[in-house]
């Protein structure tokens, strides 16, 4: 039974996965936004709200879901805590990732936006895998600059990240934001162009 050809697109924080991605949904790809789909089950009457507040109380109500803030205090640095949190979570985003890859069965090919592709292993089930990546500069200045961010978080979450230089070498391609939005655009679509005709030639 054939399948779409299976693209797993990510990059470390500021690196502007979620740009890329929205290019790749622009040229008529169907990308599945894990981050998005874990929002989804947070959120008010999501899937996840009953077992996170039943292994970390307090950290939901019922009008607004997952409170991150409080979550998030409960999680982080903790990583007996975090492990915790991700055997919830994970789970049910792989069935929402198999619910997607169904409804586009008919596909050429789709991306799945994964932010942590290579830290959780799920790299060996792509059938390509692209790092989005710019300068540290940019990545650095582009985070300080979210509401609530400190350099001392930004640190931590580095931590928790592969770095970006073993990535790039990771990847079977490397998208570049760090230069005018029109060429990371067209990088974008040639890369699909790309990727297309060499899984047509496949097929064959």
């Amino acid at each position: 039974m054939s399948r779409p050809f299976i693209l797993g697109l990510t990059g470390s924080i500021g690196m502007g996965k979620s740009t890329v991605a929205a290019m790749f949904t622009a040229q008529g790809v169907p990308v599945f936004d894990a981050d998005a789909e874990v929002r989804a089950m947070q959120g008010p009457d999501g899937e996840l709200i009953a077992p996170i507040e039943q292994a970390f109380p307090g950290s939901t109500t019922a009008e607004t879901g997952v409170l991150r803030e409080a979550l998030g205090a409960q999680v982080f640095g903790d990583a007996a805590r975090l492990a915790r949190l991700e055997a919830i979570v994970h789970p049910a985003v792989a069935r929402k990732r198999a619910a997607f890859l169904a409804d586009h069965a008919d596909a050429a090919m789709v991306v799945f936006d994964i932010p942590l592709l290579f830290e959780k292993g799920s790299a060996a089930g792509m059938d390509r895998t692209i790092v989005v990546s710019a300068p540290a500069e940019v990545q650095r200045a582009r985070v300080l600059a979210r509401p609530g961010m400190t350099v001392e978080k930004f640190a931590a979450i580095l931590a928790l990240q592969v770095p970006d230089a073993e990535k790039r070498a990771l990847a079977d391609h490397v998208i570049d934001t760090g230069q005018p939005l029109d060429r990371t655009r067209a990088d974008v679509a040639a890369l699909i162009r790309k990727i297309a005709a060499e899984a047509r030639g496949a097929a064959l």
